[in-house]
């Protein structure tokens, strides 16, 4: 039986190499995020990627570029399992991407003859699959902290995910996660959310082993290490760096 109080941990694409996510999606992680935020991957290629994660039995998200109805929609028809929406601020927010991702008539989304629903073959299997999407918001902002004790009581979210980086940048602490102005703020994210009882995150970028396991023993569920190229560029350097010495 799988411990449901166990971290999930996944990674982190943001490039188009569908031989390098064969690689990456056999590599055990419970769940891969495709970038559609900050990467150049189009409609096209993400279907292609997600046909690898598919094939792999891969749990896939997609970071959608913004709380945008017609993207969150397009890219469910695609077959991404679930969603990461960036930069939500408000409960507001934070509902109406739940709405872009939910059939009528508890949302928004509408019933189209895609992908995921094998082109309209296995449309009633599909309904009863997309009650299973999951709903992640990001959390990236002082404004989204001032408002988080609202937007974690909207009903149908997954998980919230620290930005930190845009985060400590909203305090005017780009990248300071030692400051003690962030980690005041990442407190009150922490007691918050236990409160609510809804599901933490977090990322760290460059796989710092120690520093996501800091993560996980405060009792965040939904977590990332690295990137493609994160993973890429530290092993790549390691390695270099062994062999010059």
């Amino acid at each position: 039986m799988k411990n449901k109080n166990k971290a999930k941990i996944g990674t982190w694409i943001t490039t188009y190499n569908p031989s390098a996510l064969d690689v990456i999606s056999k590599c055990n992680f419970d769940w891969i995020c495709i970038d559609m935020e900050h990467s150049s991957i189009t409609l096209e290629q993400l279907e292609n990627l997600l046909n690898v994660l598919d094939k792999n039995k891969s749990n896939s998200f997609v970071r959608v570029s913004d709380n945008n109805k017609t993207e969150i929609k397009k890219i469910l028809d695609l077959g991404a399992k679930g969603i990461i929406v960036p930069m939500i601020n408000t409960a507001l927010e934070a509902k109406n991407a739940i709405s872009y991702a939910t059939y009528p008539p508890k949302g928004q989304r509408g019933y189209a003859l895609a992908r995921a629903q094998g082109f309209g073959y296995n449309l009633n299997n599909y309904l009863k699959v997309s009650k299973n999407i999951k709903i992640v918001v990001q959390i990236e902002t002082i404004k989204a902290i001032n408002n988080l004790g609202e937007i974690l009581k909207v009903k149908g979210i997954h998980s919230t995910l620290i930005g930190p980086r845009d985060l400590s940048g909203s305090i005017g602490k780009a990248g300071d996660y030692k400051n003690k102005k962030f980690i005041k703020v990442l407190q009150k994210y922490e007691k918050l959310s236990k409160q609510n009882n809804v599901s933490m995150g977090m990322h760290v970028a460059f796989p710092k082993t120690e520093t996501l396991n800091k993560f996980i023993k405060k009792g965040y569920k939904f977590v990332a290490i690295g990137t493609d190229m994160t993973f890429l560029g530290d092993t790549i350097r390691e390695k270099l760096e062994k062999i010059k010495k």
